[in-house]
Parts: C-alpha cells; sequence; structure tokens
C-alpha cells in the first residue's frame, strides 16, 4: 500500500508529464472541437511528445486516451466525433499517463467559452472542494477528515457530492486500495501514514447527488439533467504532509486564491 521514496519519485516523474498534458490542452481554444478531435491530439502528445503510454486506453476495454464529461455528464463520458463543443458548455477531461512502470491520474473541467455565472461557480468550487480534501492529508490523519473536508466545502455552497465514484490508491496499477470517498466524518476511517499514494477527485452536481449509467455502459449522466464538475490530483503522504504529483504549471499561483 505504501510506496518508497524512490518509487514515488518515478510516480512524481509521471504526474509532472500529465501536468504537460493539461498544459497542452490549456492552449487548445476548444470551441467547435469535437471531443474526439481532442482525444486524438492528446493521445499523440503522450505518445510522441512525452514517450509515454496513454494509460486509459485498453484499461477495462477502455478504447479511448481520456474521458470527456461534458455539461450534465457526471464521469466516464466517451470522446465522439459528433460531440461538438459550444460555446458555454463545461467538460472534464479525465486522463492517466505511464511512464516507466508508474501511473499519474488527474482531470480538469474547462469553461468552453462564455459560461454562465452558476456553471463558473459550480466548477470554481469543486476546484475548492479537492484542495480542501487535498490539505486534510497528512501522516495520523484518516481518511473520513479527507471526505469531511470535501463534503463540507461542497454542501456549504449548496451542492451535493456524487457517493457512486470515488479516489483510489495508485502506482503500478491505476486502481489500488484504498478508495477514497469524498464524503464521511471526521477521525474515522483508514489512518494516512507516510508512502501512500492515492487520487482526490471529487464530483459536485448543482442538483441532486443521484446519477445513473447510460447504455453504452460507460457515461454516467446526473439523474435530474443538472449540471456536474469534477477535478482530480494524484497526491502522495509526505513525512509533514502532502505532495502533489501532478500539480499543473498554473496552480503555483492559483491554489492559494482557490482556498481563499
Amino acid at each position: 500500500m505504501t510506496k518508497r521514496p524512490e518509487e514515488i519519485a518515478l510516480m512524481a516523474q509521471s504526474g509532472k508529464l500529465l501536468a504537460d498534458v493539461f498544459g497542452y490542452l490549456n492552449r487548445l481554444a476548444l470551441v467547435d472541437m469535437s471531443t474526439m478531435q481532442i482525444n486524438d491530439l492528446v493521445e499523440r502528445y503522450i505518445i510522441n511528445e512525452l514517450e509515454a503510454r496513454p494509460a486509459s486506453k485498453g484499461q477495462y476495454g477502455y478504447s479511448y486516451a481520456l474521458n470527456s464529461s461534458r455539461n450534465n455528464v457526471v464521469c466516464h463520458g466517451v470522446p465522439s466525433a459528433t460531440e461538438i463543443l459550444k460555446n458555454g458548455d463545461i467538460i472534464n477531461f479525465d486522463i492517466t499517463l505511464e511512464k516507466n512502470g508508474f501511473i499519474a491520474d488527474s482531470s480538469k473541467t474547462y469553461l468552453v467559452g462564455d459560461v454562465s455565472p452558476s456553471a463558473q461557480r459550480l466548477v470554481q468550487t469543486a476546484y475548492q472542494a479537492m484542495w480542501k480534501g487535498i490539505q486534510a492529508v497528512r501522516p495520523g490523519a484518516r481518511l473520513g477528515d479527507v471526505g469531511h473536508a470535501i463534503e463540507r466545502h461542497a454542501r456549504l455552497h449548496g451542492y451535493s457530492v456524487v457517493k457512486e465514484y470515488c479516489g483510489h490508491g495508485i502506482g503500478r496499477e491505476m486502481h489500488e486500495a484504498p478508495q477514497v470517498l469524498h464524503w464521511g466524518k471526521r477521525g474515522t476511517g483508514l489512518v494516512l501514514r507516510e508512502g501512500m499514494t492515492f487520487t482526490i477527485e471529487p464530483m459536485l452536481n448543482q442538483g441532486r447527488s443521484e446519477v445513473f449509467t447510460q447504455k453504452d455502459g460507460w457515461t454516467v449522466v446526473t439523474r435530474d439533467g443538472q449540471l456536474s464538475a469534477q477535478f482530480e490530483h494524484t497526491v502522495a503522504v509526505t513525512k509533514h504532509g502532502v505532495k502533489v504529483l501532478t500539480l499543473r504549471a498554473e496552480e503555483a499561483s492559483d491554489r492559494p486564491a482557490a482556498l481563499a
């Protein structure tokens, strides 16, 4: 369950490469692009530019390099040549990358063009909630502390937390122990120890928390049709706290503002 320092160093290398992928996405206009077009660009970037492997492709029979979850899609959205991003959309890209035998996992919800203030607030709160969970990570803390911090922040701003999906341990395998719930009670759950590595990836809904999976067996949507937003980072428990292994370049300055 815990990783040696040299293993975490390799995971950090994968995480840095994955952060570069999101830097690449940041430079795309997105408006009028299809989600399949974006998938193909990301796959080529990972393979050709970063000399790494898109770890989601082939995992559990999935055929693509990323998940593209737009508007009321909560997670696991499948890229499509006919799904065209329009002004006002929000979309989460969830991407995994493997390099030197270790996997990093991260996601970001993008605002496409001019997005309504209510959608902007949802996206901002989902980002803040992820960081509230990250802030709770340290040796001796419990997983319930992480979930409590996330759920408290979401509820404070009037949003619900999806409970059917959670974060997870990660390393040589994409999904390892433990499961990381995005709700919980302080002082409960697994005690965190130095060397643990896992994802924190809360999904917040504008309306009710209930979701369902569409007929394709992948795409999960809100039951009430309202918007959903998600952010995700891979983290490691350190001697004194937490290290975000997938930290993106823009977050060096954004994080304090997001938590204000």
